[in-house]
């Protein structure tokens, strides 16, 4: 009978445990969408910049992207064919609500770009205290190196994926009998996609860090499919950027390999610091 009772008892500790795990973790998601939503509220107030002068911007031929492009391709001597003269689309809104709701959905999503280093920072929050000593050693810095890696893949989806998948799906035609007239959320939708989908891709060192700490990859698994990681990083750059020339192609899978030999030092660093 006492032992029953110390079971019943032990049980409701681990439940309380785990209930207050559970609590601390909906304040911290609380907490995140808080700043989400106060994000989103002031993007709301900032319509003209937002759509006239970010997203709207690679619809323009003088975008940055482009002007760029145009200029290394005159220092190379590569004719014009890399200047982008026009970008032969009309953008429309063909529901009642659709410019209206496509400005909710865009000041929701710039909450959480801009508000994601506060959410990694409330994950981190939560998970740190889970961690032994050596292991929050080991991983300090890690909020930092998250926001930077989300960021700066959103600038690459943002300035170089979403730019050449919009002037080569934009100036593609089945017939010049086919006029293209892209719905407003048809745009929207393609900038914000490729901007976040970049973002998520250039988290892969954090993502093999923690594999490698539960010893799920390792660098000499990551260095013998090398060859094998180069093809599905070429074929993930003509995906997502339909162009037909592989100079541009060689330009977006260049930061992804980047990436890929940057996981293989993670899990290295990883694998030396469990020896120590």
């Amino acid at each position: 009978m006492p032992e029953e009772t110390a079971n019943k008892i032990e049980n409701k500790v681990a439940e309380m445990s785990f209930l207050g795990h559970l609590e601390a973790l909906r304040w911290h998601l609380i907490r995140s969408a808080i700043a989400v939503i106060g994000i989103a509220t002031t993007a709301f107030c900032f319509k003209s910049f937002i759509f006239d002068q970010v997203l709207l911007a690679p619809k323009h031929t003088d975008f940055l992207t482009y002007r760029l492009l145009c200029k290394m391709a005159t220092l190379l001597q590569l004719g014009d064919d890399f200047c982008i003269k026009e970008i032969p689309f009309r953008l429309q809104s063909v529901d009642l609500s659709g410019q209206f709701t496509t400005h909710m959905t865009v000041s929701v999503i710039t909450g959480l770009v801009l508000a994601a280093p506060y959410i990694f920072w409330e994950l981190w929050r939560f998970v740190k205290p889970a961690l032994y000593e050596k292991e929050r050693k080991y991983a300090r810095g890690i909020v930092f190196y998250a926001s930077s890696l989300f960021l700066t893949g959103v600038l690459f989806g943002y300035y170089l994926v979403t730019p050449l998948s919009i002037n080569f799906l934009g100036a593609y035609q089945v017939s010049p009998e086919v006029e293209n007239r892209i719905s407003l959320d048809s745009f929207i939708s393609t900038v914000t996609t490729m901007t976040l989908i970049s973002g998520a891709v250039f988290e892969l060192p954090i993502v093999i860090y923690f594999l490698s700490k539960i010893g799920l990859i390792t660098p000499a698994f990551m260095r013998k499919y090398r060859r094998h990681a180069v093809v599905v990083i070429l074929i993930l750059a003509a995906v997502i950027t339909p162009t037909s020339d592989i100079p541009t192609m060689l330009l977006v899978a260049s930061p992804l390999y980047i990436l890929y030999e940057a996981s293989i030092f993670v899990s290295r660093r990883v694998l030396k610091n469990k020896s120590v």
